[in-house]
């Protein structure tokens, strides 16, 4: 059984304000995200790890090779009008936030599309804005056209440029993101795959000792 609701992706409109997206809520249907949830790891350090580091339960293990898997990547390159047959991948995922994240960036120009995940259960905390993520037209956080909430199996989907600004106003604690990345086949982006190689193999020693 599909842990995507492919169909959602595929009416969900392509926005182009501030820059082509799609932000589908829910993409991970609501009975299957208490058990994908459950699956993650418990993660205490901020920062983003290597998907091939953690240990995950069955769940979070069979969302994720969904997510690497054809048919998420047919839909994610029909939608934007891209040839993705032979783009590499990275995945990593990101359990806490702190004061040092969220600041106002672009993504490497090795990543052609990027994609989150996001799979924190809604509270009232998300209400506050802290945390959600804005697609934002300029380097000012306030200059946002899109805000998304990081909650209940929402996708964000967009291709890469030197104008994709996003960030977040500062939150601290928990906050659940997948982040797949389809790369480019140049050299900047073969050296960072060889990083995120090398830095899951490390951290798996380093959870292993």
């Amino acid at each position: 059984m599909t842990l995507l609701d492919y169909e959602r992706l595929s009416v969900a409109p392509v926005a182009t304000d501030p820059f082509p997206h799609i932000v589908v809520p829910h993409f991970v249907p609501e009975p299957a995200l208490p058990a994908v949830f459950g699956d993650l790891p418990r993660m205490t350090k901020r920062g983003s790890f290597p998907i091939a580091s953690l240990a995950l339960g069955p769940a979070a293990a069979a969302l994720v090779g969904e997510l690497e898997g054809p048919r998420f990547r047919a839909a994610i390159a029909t939608r934007f009008g891209l040839d993705l047959d032979d783009a590499p991948t990275m995945v990593t995922l990101r359990g806490q936030s702190t004061e040092r994240d969220g600041h106002i960036h672009c993504d490497s120009t090795a990543k052609r599309v990027t994609v989150l995940l996001y799979l924190n259960p809604e509270d009232e905390s998300w209400g506050q804005h802290e945390g959600c993520l804005r697609l934002l037209r300029s380097r000012d956080l306030e200059d946002f056209a899109v805000e998304v909430p990081p909650v209940n199996g929402t996708l964000l989907v967009f291709p890469n440029s030197a104008t994709a600004w996003h960030g977040h106003k500062t939150f601290i604690g928990q906050r659940f993101v997948i982040q797949l990345n389809y790369m480019t086949n140049d050299a900047a982006a073969r050296s960072e795959l060889r990083r995120h190689r090398l830095s899951a193999f490390v951290k798996r020693l380093t959870a292993a000792a």
